[in-house]
């Protein structure tokens, strides 16, 4: 790795096209790259999660929720809904805490109510640039990766997004998700008309152009591009408005600014084969989503109420690209997933350890996000098959494993969704801070 940036520095600092073509063809990489990869959405302990938020100017956007008295101050955002659940555990400090508050979109199932919620979907064509500042363009072949609305209108046909038959109903996959996890809150066995539903369109698409540097090329064995590595500084940075109120400069700023996102929606940002890389380091990749918020200040318009754009990035995935068959709306279904469980990223929770026995992956958190319990695991996905294709949605832990609940209140004493064979065991308790046992 260290030879291959070696080389790239000293080709970018040649003169003319041929140094600029040897340039672009050192920082592209095989097709093998990969299936050599490590996919995974990004979680709280990345550094650069929480960029919408830390901003001067935002109120106080960047804060977390007040939930001692059960009820959330206000905010300009999406439907939500407080609880709280007890199980002995230990906090991020390693204290004890027996009391766990969280925030769910929608209303409390006990309502009966359903809640629609506006999903503008942004498309975005990500385009490499050359040494020179154009699109790379090696043997004429732009190093560009289009997002559009044919390929937008594909995900929305997708189960994210349409009803499609679950053991626990038929819906949309993020609704009877959250049926599922909160069976015994809402009349078993019959529509009680508390739902959660996504009403999805597609907006203007948008353009993200990344400075050459701060990418890397997957081709294929023709020289075609058929995926974006980019540094995910870099990308966060033209994704979110760094000031506040924002300008048009970034893309959600422009989308924010245009009318087509609103502190209402839950906005997805659709790029097509793009992953990101931390740390500066292509080898650590790659990155296929994340969900967070723009934080914008109030005014008297909205009775000075802190706006909260809550939105998610997610790469549409080409089948065959990523191993574990990752693919299509992989990404989108687990950012959705976690928004519905965790809409503001702050829904603490005992710690948790997630193993697979097969390849001995292991990942552990202390937070409610639903997707990065199985994203871990071997079977991630579960294929569905509708209008014409197979998709493949993630996988998703239930609010009962995270409580620890023995036995699971959810529909089928579950713990995962759609497939409750994925998750079978809670994981260990009583963990400290790194999931450390506790001392009996």
């Amino acid at each position: 790795m260290t030879c291959i940036i070696a080389l790239l520095a000293l080709a970018a600092a040649s003169s003319g096209p041929a140094g600029a073509q040897t340039a672009v063809s050192r920082a592209t990489v095989p097709l093998s790259f990969l299936q050599r990869a490590v996919p995974r959405t990004a979680r709280s302990a990345d550094a650069f999660t929480k960029v919408g938020i830390k901003k001067s100017g935002a109120g106080n956007g960047a804060g977390a929720l007040s939930r001692t008295s059960g009820v959330a101050p206000a905010f300009d955002t999406i439907p939500y809904w407080t609880g709280q659940f007890s199980v002995s555990g230990f906090d991020s400090a390693g204290s004890p805490q027996s009391t766990w508050s969280y925030n769910m979109v929608g209303t409390q199932p006990e309502s009966c109510r359903k809640t629609t919620i506006g999903a503008p979907i942004v498309p975005v064509t990500l385009d490499l640039l050359g040494p020179g500042g154009n699109v790379a363009n090696p043997a004429g072949i732009p190093f560009t990766f289009s997002a559009d609305a044919t390929l937008a209108k594909t995900v929305v046909n997708s189960p994210v997004y349409q009803p499609f038959t679950y053991t626990s109903g038929t819906g949309q996959f993020n609704d009877q998700m959250m049926r599922a996890q909160f069976w015994n809150r809402i009349r078993q066995g019959a529509d009680d008309g508390w739902h959660v539903t996504l009403a999805p369109q597609v907006k203007s698409a948008r353009r993200m152009q990344i400075p050459f540097g701060s990418w890397y090329a997957v081709a294929d064995g023709a020289g075609r591009p058929v995926a974006a590595l980019v540094d995910v500084d870099v990308f966060a940075g033209l994704l979110f408005p760094l000031t506040a109120p924002p300008d048009d400069t970034t893309i959600i700023g422009a989308a924010e600014l245009a009318g087509d996102i609103t502190t209402r929606d839950i906005s997805t940002f659709l790029f097509n084969n793009v992953f990101l890389f931390i740390g500066g380091d292509v080898n650590n990749c790659c990155i296929i989503g994340f969900h967070d918020y723009d934080a914008e200040p109030g005014d008297a318009k909205n009775g000075n109420h802190d706006r909260r754009y809550v939105m998610n990035f997610a790469s549409w995935i080409t089948n065959g690209l990523l191993p574990s068959g990752i693919g299509d709306v992989t990404a989108i279904s687990h950012e959705m997933s976690e928004i519905f469980n965790d809409p503001f990223g702050d829904n603490t929770t005992p710690w948790w350890l997630s193993s697979d026995p097969r390849s001995g992956n292991q990942l552990c958190q202390n937070d409610l996000e639903s997707g990065d319990v199985i994203e871990v695991l071997s079977t991630p996905v579960f294929p569905i098959s509708m209008h014409g294709r197979t998709y493949h949605p993630q996988n998703e832990a239930l609010f009962p494993w995270f409580a620890n609940q023995s036995p699971s209140s959810a529909n089928l004493g579950a713990y995962s969704f759609p497939d409750e064979t994925v998750l079978t065991a809670l994981s260990p308790s009583s963990l400290l801070p790194g999931c450390v046992p506790a001392s009996p």
